[in-house]
């Protein structure tokens, strides 16, 4: 990474940050319109690397079953399993009626988009909204992401010290196992931290356990990431985020690691 490079990403991060966290404290329109934005934008730059594999998705159709998975978990306005149910029917009809290339590929695609994105993407909603009290929730999101930005560097710089075993060549050949180990001991230990800064509402079993997701989870939706990257023969999802890549690239661990989190919520902790 050149010096010109780190000093974008950081003049980036230095903008952004603040804002992304505000905006996980006020809640409410302008946390759906973040969620929005990712799921949004996400599936976009996912459309793009489709494509180089000849997959032409359904963009605007799926565009629009993703902005209603995700305001569907904010205001519930019907029934999840009716609306996928009728997003697979729709989507299966409008292809049918389409002749561009493979309608297995384009369906398949499109409908991988959806649910890796669109759904997950929806999870972050849900958490936000999860406890009855709403600074829960915004110290929740506000707790995943700064553990999420530390494992991220952790793993980064720990790699770049002392990375010699390949975690996995075949998908990101500078990623090693020693940054990964690196990356899970501080997504522990940023939970630990958050325990007493900002989750004193949850018990030592529950943020224990977010480390845990994000130390692990987190970092394999990154690998998961990296694996379409490189099967579509590209860099960076997109080029929107100056230094940073695109928006797929800054939240794939959050988009990955927050389905679990939700799920954990729902069955284990008490609102």
């Amino acid at each position: 990474m050149s010096v010109n490079n780190t000093r974008e990403r950081i003049a980036v991060a230095v903008v952004t940050i603040p804002f992304i966290l505000f905006i996980c404290y006020i809640g409410g329109l302008y946390f759906l319109t973040f969620a929005l934005l990712i799921g949004l934008f996400s599936f976009y730059e996912f459309t793009k690397m489709a494509k180089r594999k000849g997959g032409n998705t359904l963009l605007y159709p799926g565009l629009i079953v993703i902005a209603l998975v995700i305001f569907n978990s904010f205001i519930q306005i019907i029934d999840f399993f009716h609306l996928i149910i009728l997003s697979v029917i729709v989507l299966s009809v409008i292809e049918l009626y389409r002749d561009n290339g493979s309608a297995i590929s384009n369906l398949s695609t499109t409908f991988l988009g959806i649910f890796y994105i669109g759904l997950f993407a929806s999870s972050l909603v849900g958490i936000r909204e999860f406890f009855n009290d709403d600074l829960k929730g915004g110290y929740l999101i506000i707790s995943i992401l700064v553990i999420i930005w530390i494992c991220d560097s952790a793993a980064f710089f720990g790699g770049v010290k002392f990375g010699k075993h390949r975690l996995f060549l075949r998908v990101s050949p500078k990623k090693s196992w020693e940054g990964a180990i690196f990356g899970f001991v501080f997504a522990i230990l940023t939970a630990i931290a958050a325990k007493y800064i900002l989750l004193g509402f949850l018990s030592w079993v529950d943020v224990i356990f977010i480390g845990v997701v994000i130390g692990t989870v987190g970092q394999i939706g990154d690998l998961i990431e990296s694996l379409f990257k490189r099967d579509s023969g590209i860099k960076d999802s997109s080029d929107l985020i100056p230094g940073h890549g695109g928006i797929f690239d800054r939240f794939d661990s959050l988009l990955a690691s927050s389905p679990i989190v939700f799920v954990y919520l729902n069955y284990f902790v008490l609102r």
